[in-house]
């Protein structure tokens, strides 16, 4: 993905318009215009105020979408933006450890269950027995 696409994209699932990116970036429409469609290069320091109004440093703006996954989440009316930056290996592990918590929660609530069982039973005895 190049770089005015990927400024495209990030205003696009904010739901700005060039307006707003242009007022944000103290600049004309046209100027902003002319670098989101990739006819102009923008300098450092308009990098760095790009980054700044996705909230993010410019390392992770050029970054963004490269070798990443990417997670929008919204409705109607707002979309939220999550990236993930990594390589496979490492998503592999992050999978498989992810997969060991969700394991060992699974044990736990199996625990948890019989814990529950006993102490209905022991409830049961103690209504049981006479006074």
């Amino acid at each position: 993905m190049k770089f005015h696409e990927k400024i495209r994209f990030m205003r696009q699932s904010k739901n700005w318009s060039q307006e707003d990116m242009a007022d944000k970036l103290g600049m004309s429409v046209a100027g902003y215009a002319k670098i989101e469609q990739g006819r102009t290069d923008a300098n450092f320091s308009k990098l760095e105020q790009i980054a700044s109004v996705f909230d993010m440093d410019i390392v992770e703006l050029l970054s963004f979408g490269e070798k990443s996954v990417i997670c929008l989440i919204g409705d109607n009316s707002m979309i939220g933006i999550s990236q993930i930056a990594g390589s496979p290996k490492e998503f592999a592990f992050e999978i498989q450890k992810l997969q060991l918590m969700l394991e060992h929660k699974e044990e736990m609530m199996t625990q948890k269950d019989k814990e529950i069982l006993g102490l209905k039973e022991v409830i049961e005895l103690l209504k049981a027995k006479p006074a």
